[in-house]
């Protein structure tokens, strides 16, 4: 109950996925709330690339979510042209295909990667771990 100065902010996270399915399984696996100690989650859902990096460049994501499976326009290409172009750009978790396709993850510049299918606990963790890691940096949304 310690981050109760926390209750009314909230983090706001990004995912991205063609695949209305990928991101429903997202949603599912993080919840209202990823990690009982973080703020609670506002979600912007993207079908297409164009509104990704509308978003992104609006500022205020604390974490995007990206799925390198995604047509046209892969979450890794993506990643990496965040990387390139948003200063201080936000973490970002990369969902690849499979987990031999861990290098592409690490050529898009993504911070954390999770494979299909996806594993909710996996998903929550790993999004928990960045969100900490945005949170400890002082560059979220939400000021302590």
């Amino acid at each position: 109950m310690g981050s109760s100065s926390r209750t009314d902010k909230s983090l706001t996270v990004l995912v991205y996925s063609n695949d209305a399915n990928t991101r429903a399984s997202v949603l599912a696996a993080m919840g209202p709330r990823v990690a009982p100690e973080l703020p609670r989650i506002e979600y912007i859902e993207c079908a297409t690339e164009p509104v990704v990096i509308r978003n992104m460049d609006k500022g205020g994501i604390d974490l995007a979510i990206l799925d390198g499976e995604a047509a046209p326009a892969g979450g890794l290409g993506i990643a990496r042209q965040l990387k390139d172009e948003i200063y201080q750009c936000p973490p970002i978790l990369a969902l690849i295909g499979r987990p031999q396709d861990a290098w592409l993850a690490t050529w898009s510049r993504a911070d954390g990667v999770v494979s299909h299918p996806l594993d909710p606990m996996q998903v929550a963790d790993a999004a928990a771990s960045l969100l900490r890691q945005r949170l400890a940096s002082g560059l979220s949304t939400v000021s302590a």
